[in-house]
């Protein structure tokens, strides 16, 4: 209608003055110069091409060019040759000025999109070292609804390092793998802590026990920016782990992990012997949890000992604590073992060294070396009694 009643350049001009309310928003997201400039050409065109139906200008003097009725009511508008020709070219550099917006647009669009994208990428890098003086197979577990990591699952030679990103949000297990070999169908299979996937990369697949675990929630698991994480000896144990925060702040950022050598000092009833043993005075390759060895509603915290109030620390699981008190040592050892960080990357050493132990003021609370601690030779010494004492009142 507005075309009919003012011709074409006053309609131009009507989505002209909506072009330029639209300018001025874009300048809340745009480039304020971009915006500004845009919206001046576009209101300068506006003007000029108004000039045709001004009651001041020359070229609407005559009757036929005039605008307004003189009781203010629209008729129809005639524009001349020139003011039609000015029209088109107003017309033109609209074309022009929104082309060169939508070009910035899509530029701007796919430059968020990148950069949302990379910025989203990585929320924390792990980078896990071999300090143990034979090979480890490294495996990842993203837990259910997580994406899985760049790898699932690689070897790790003496000395090696190899980083790993994770996406906000990720929650899920790192362990290291012993005693791997392939078979002549080539099917790979490892002394502890094997996923069962029969390949090097995990592929989904979770560690058997008994092996010694890293987990981690990044963000909190939905928001508030914390990171939580454990190591955790609930499912057995099969290496010294260490894990540092690096570059994070708030939460302590403490380090934890279970730096002791706990293969030759474990108990008889948890200890895993290599497979070329015959008994069970063999080599130990690996600790078994008690829920691991005997399945008891108590030892595992399952049943009506399903909950902190009923299923306590038993003789086996203090052994651990003892030997690594910042480690999980059964279902409900939240209170010393759960350390949050924020914004970090995390250090996750196997059989670190003593020297690594000493450089960090916020290292577990035992020393790593060849031969057992004190700690864990009390530890011993206790579940053996313990042992004892059950039998002879049984």
């Amino acid at each position: 209608k507005d075309r009919e009643v003012f011709g074409p350049s006053c309609f131009v001009c009507t989505h002209i003055i909506y072009i330029i309310s639209l300018s001025l928003s874009l300048s809340l997201s745009l480039s304020l110069s971009l915006s500004l400039s845009l919206s001046l050409s576009l209101f300068e065109l506006c003007v000029e091409s108004f000039n045709p139906c001004s009651s001041g200008n020359s070229l609407l003097r005559s009757p036929e060019s005039l605008c307004l009725t003189m009781s203010h009511n629209p008729i129809d508008c005639r524009l001349p040759r020139r003011a039609r020709s000015r029209a088109a070219d107003i017309s033109r550099g609209i074309d022009e000025q929104l082309s060169t917006v939508a070009g910035f647009m899509d530029s701007l669009s796919a430059t968020l999109v990148v950069f949302f994208l990379v910025r989203g990428s990585s929320a924390a890098k792990f980078t896990l070292t071999n300090n143990c003086d034979y090979t480890v197979w490294p495996g990842v577990l993203s837990n259910a609804g997580d994406a899985a990591l760049s790898t699932t699952g690689f070897t790790l030679e003496t000395g090696q390092s190899k980083s790993l990103d994770a996406p906000a949000g990720w929650s899920g297990r790192l362990w290291a793998r012993t005693l791997c070999a392939t078979d002549s169908s080539g099917r790979v299979s490892c002394g502890t802590g094997d996923c069962g996937s029969g390949e090097v990369e995990c592929s989904g697949g979770g560690a058997t026990p008994p092996v010694t675990l890293a987990e981690f929630t990044l963000g909190g698991g939905g928001g508030g920016g914390m990171d939580y994480y454990d190591v955790s000896l609930v499912d057995g144990y099969n290496l010294p782990m260490l894990v540092v925060a690096q570059g994070g702040s708030g939460g302590g950022c403490g380090s934890t992990g279970c730096v002791a050598v706990l293969n030759r000092v474990c108990p008889s009833d948890l200890k895993v012997v290599a497979a070329r043993s015959s008994s069970r005075g063999g080599e130990g390759v690996a600790c078994m949890s008690a829920c691991e060895a005997f399945g008891s509603p108590q030892y595992c915290c399952t049943g009506a000992f399903g909950n902190s109030n009923t299923c306590k620390p038993s003789s086996y699981s203090q052994f651990f604590k003892n030997a690594c008190p910042r480690a999980y040592s059964y279902a409900f050892d939240d209170a010393t073992s759960t350390f949050t960080c924020a914004s970090a990357g995390y250090l996750i050493t196997f059989c670190p060294s003593t020297a690594s132990q000493k450089s960090s003021s916020q290292n577990p609370e035992s020393s790593a070396g060849d031969e057992p601690t004190v700690a864990v030779r009390a530890a011993e010494l206790a579940v053996s009694v313990a042992i004892l004492v059950s039998s002879w009142l049984l």
